[in-house]
């Protein structure tokens, strides 16, 4: 399992965020039963920067907490039965891994979030994780139907690691 972390924000967010974020990776591909070694690539940035990525990609001119950039397309979410049939697209070649895809953080938006939820900024940090994990692995929450699943799996991860409110 690879975890490429990268701390671009000048604000540090003051608890272990690479153990969180190695953890709730980890614990989101086993909950999801994903049969590879995988790679995920995140980035800890400012409200800034996520607002300009937000902007070009989805066309939103404001900041948000996470965004996900899937590297697989799914039939059904976690079906991760396809990707051998696409090996040179979906593995990569240095290491063997699956490739999963980016996910991007603000870590103000953790913290404004952290308060205004009135939970631990470590706990709003895991459930940001766990969120984009779920998208990376297929997940979406544009239905209701798909939010309610959504939501009970990232709760499932996060209270099996003790991530609690």
């Amino acid at each position: 399992m690879t975890v490429n972390i990268e701390y671009e924000a000048e604000k540090q967010l003051g608890i272990p965020y690479e153990e969180i974020i190695n953890e709730v990776v980890c614990a989101s591909l086993d909950y999801e039963g994903c049969p590879y070694e995988a790679e995920v690539n995140v980035v800890l940035t400012d409200n800034e920067e996520i607002h300009q990525v937000n902007k070009e990609y989805r066309n939103v001119d404001a900041p948000t907490d996470v965004l996900s950039f899937p590297m697989l397309e799914y039939d059904t979410p976690s079906d991760f039965e396809h990707v051998e049939e696409d090996f040179a697209d979906c593995f990569n070649p240095e290491t063997g891994e699956l490739m999963l895809g980016d996910i991007m953080i603000s870590v103000d938006k953790v913290e404004e979030q952290a308060e205004k939820y009135g939970h631990s900024t470590t706990r709003e940090l895991a459930f940001l994780v766990a969120h984009s994990m779920l998208h990376l692995c297929g997940y979406d929450h544009m239905e209701d139907e798909e939010r309610l699943v959504m939501e009970a799996k990232q709760n499932e991860i996060l209270e099996g690691k003790g991530y609690c409110r």
